[in-house]
């Protein structure tokens, strides 16, 4: 079942998404997006004297890939109006380097459910992205807006035209 209104979800509840290969291209692509070319993430040379001893992603880009990565693993085809909006991200730590030719993913975890109105339910959720090893690389938590479902029992309160 598609978890589209916040009744469909339970603390506890838990979720894999699919994996990802983090590109050199995926670096430029930041750094031209950003402006941030600092060399750690950008020039080899400079890279290869720090104690990672090679170029590591941008935290904020392997942030936003997480962010992608839920939008996969959530949005139901055709999306619906009722889709969740993103209320805040925190508690973000960057626990361990991202590296060109890791391949990621997130393990996700409803964390609390709280109603907001008649309308809305939030949603907060603990994410651990892990690499390929199974090395944690960043730990962050989500709140997100709901809709809640129509007292006539129909997902989400979804506008006519």
């Amino acid at each position: 079942m598609e978890k589209l209104c916040f009744e469909d979800w339970q603390v506890g509840d838990r979720a894999l998404t699919a994996g990802r290969t983090i590109t050199e291209t995926d670096l430029v692509l930041f750094a031209l997006l950003t402006g941030d070319w600092h060399p750690l993430h950008t020039d080899v040379e400079y890279a290869k004297d720090t104690a990672f001893r090679e170029r590591i992603a941008h935290g904020l880009l392997i942030l936003a890939i997480g962010s992608g990565l839920l939008v996969r693993a959530s949005t139901p085809t055709p999306p619906s109006k009722s889709l969740p909006a993103l209320w805040g991200i925190e508690k973000a730590r960057f626990v361990a380097p991202t590296r060109i030719g890791d391949t990621v993913h997130l393990e996700s975890e409803v964390v609390n459910l709280v109603e907001i109105d008649e309308d809305r339910g939030l949603i907060t959720m603990r994410h651990d992205m892990k690499n390929h090893r199974g090395e944690d690389l960043l730990i962050f938590t989500t709140k997100v807006l709901v809709g809640r479902r129509a007292r006539d029992g129909a997902a989400g309160r979804e506008e006519t035209a």
